[in-house]
């Protein structure tokens, strides 16, 4: 297992502080919002949201591995 320095730790310690704290600020928010009803243009508008972002990731990761293994991210040279 690599070792992580000490900035490693500070960094990985804040962001999971800051993680938590969203978290929670977020559940706060649900339970004080109460029970809402959602229709049917939520519900495709919540849907098509999920499908889009997991779209996009899939597709900017997938470029990421062609770009990698093409050797498009190789420092290129100046003419």
């Amino acid at each position: 297992m690599i070792a992580m320095s000490r900035r490693s730790w500070i960094a990985v310690a804040i962001a999971a502080a800051v993680t938590v704290a969203a978290l929670v600020a977020v559940g706060r928010m649900w339970a004080a919002i109460g029970d809402v009803e959602l229709g049917f243009a939520g519900w495709l508008a919540l849907i098509l949201g999920v499908v889009f972002a997991f779209a996009l990731g899939v597709g900017l990761m997938a470029l990421l591995f062609v770009s990698e293994r093409k050797g498009f991210d190789e420092p290129g040279e100046w003419r």
